[in-house]
């Protein structure tokens, strides 16, 4: 049994060795592919010896090294998120969305263009991150109230209902203000472009936060899988560790939404796939979820880029077409009722 366990350890240890080498090369394709190709011999000199006096230079230091660094920042958030909310509300069909954190980042965004006139990106993320932590506390807040704590079910339904009302807030301010809506639609379908590393050092120790707690959560997690009697047998504090996990999620979904707007299957399919390699461990599932999460996304990103030359499609339509075929086959391969 333990030669078992160690090979098993082992085969995962090289699975993530080659996630990485294959993120490593989505984040060169990244570089070097766009409107205007650059060689791949160019995007490595121009890394370590940039030239502001050439075009593809400027080009790969100031548009596409950022796009890719928020895309690898908001990928992770998404990935790793998406697998604790699945894990706390033992839900497979539960995504980022199902606390309110869409939503919620949504209504903040919309009020900051209709209401404090803000324009610029960098100024839309601070307004989606208290979105998103305010809707998702209301969520949990909801949920708890009763016996028996905040239970998985009670969540979901204090998800869609808190997301409902957000969403036709949403809905009204945007019916009466053209302007508001003309800025939100480009936030509101979800893409990489236009971000800068000013917004990705903005979002860093947030996910770093977030990370933290999605990892002293994972004993805690895995317990629930079991069931909460289990996991309270397991001297786990239930309503504890699923507020400390439903933080995670907060700090690292509601960075990502607020950074590149509401990508979705993301922290939807990628948890299953993940699960999939890893079976339901989750020392073994985050990592993963992690890792292959920015890959799809930076794959969908660089796609979107090629299939509509010389303009492109945002990285949130690609995700959702890539996403929904996935997650039908997922779903008729698994029972996924049994998470």
């Amino acid at each position: 049994m333990p030669d078992t366990r160690r090979r098993r350890a082992a085969a995962l240890t090289t699975g993530l060795v080659v996630i990485v080498a294959a993120l490593a090369g989505a984040a060169l394709l990244s570089l070097a592919i766009g409107s205007r190709a650059v060689p791949f011999d160019s995007v490595l000199t121009y890394l370590f010896d940039p030239d502001p006096s050439v075009r593809d230079s400027l080009i790969v230091t100031e548009v596409r090294i950022p796009r890719t660094v928020v895309g690898l920042l908001a990928g992770a958030a998404l990935g790793l998120g998406g697998a604790v909310v699945q894990g706390i509300t033992r839900n497979p069909v539960a995504d980022p969305g199902l606390l309110g954190i869409n939503a919620g980042a949504a209504l903040l965004v919309v009020t900051a263009i209709s209401v404090f006139g803000v324009t610029s990106l960098l100024g839309y993320v601070w307004f989606g991150f208290a979105g998103a932590a305010v809707a998702a506390v209301l969520v949990y807040l909801i949920g708890a109230i009763g016996r028996g704590g905040a239970t998985p079910v009670k969540l979901a339904l204090a998800g869609a209902a808190v997301s409902a009302a957000l969403s036709s807030f949403t809905t009204a301010v945007l019916l009466t203000d053209v302007q508001a809506y003309d800025q939100f639609r480009f936030w509101q379908v979800g893409s990489l472009s236009g971000r800068g590393l000013d917004i990705a050092l903005q979002a860093t120790p947030f996910l770093v936060a977030g990370l933290a707690l999605a990892l002293a959560a994972t004993r805690a997690l895995n317990a629930l899988a079991l069931g909460e009697d289990v996991a309270t047998s397991f001297g786990q504090n239930v309503n504890t560790a699923r507020l400390i996990a439903a933080g995670s999620v907060v700090l690292l979904c509601g960075t990502a939404t607020a950074m590149a707007g509401p990508i979705i299957f993301i922290g939807l399919v990628i948890p299953h796939i993940a699960r999939m390699i890893t079976g339901p461990v989750h020392r073994w599932l985050l990592p993963y979820a992690m890792l292959l999460a920015p890959l799809l996304l930076l794959i969908a990103d660089v796609l979107g880029r090629v299939i509509a030359r010389p303009g492109e499609v945002q990285v949130g339509i690609v995700t959702a077409i890539i996403g929904a075929p996935v997650f039908v086959a997922l779903a008729r391969r698994q029972r996924l009722a049994e998470l």
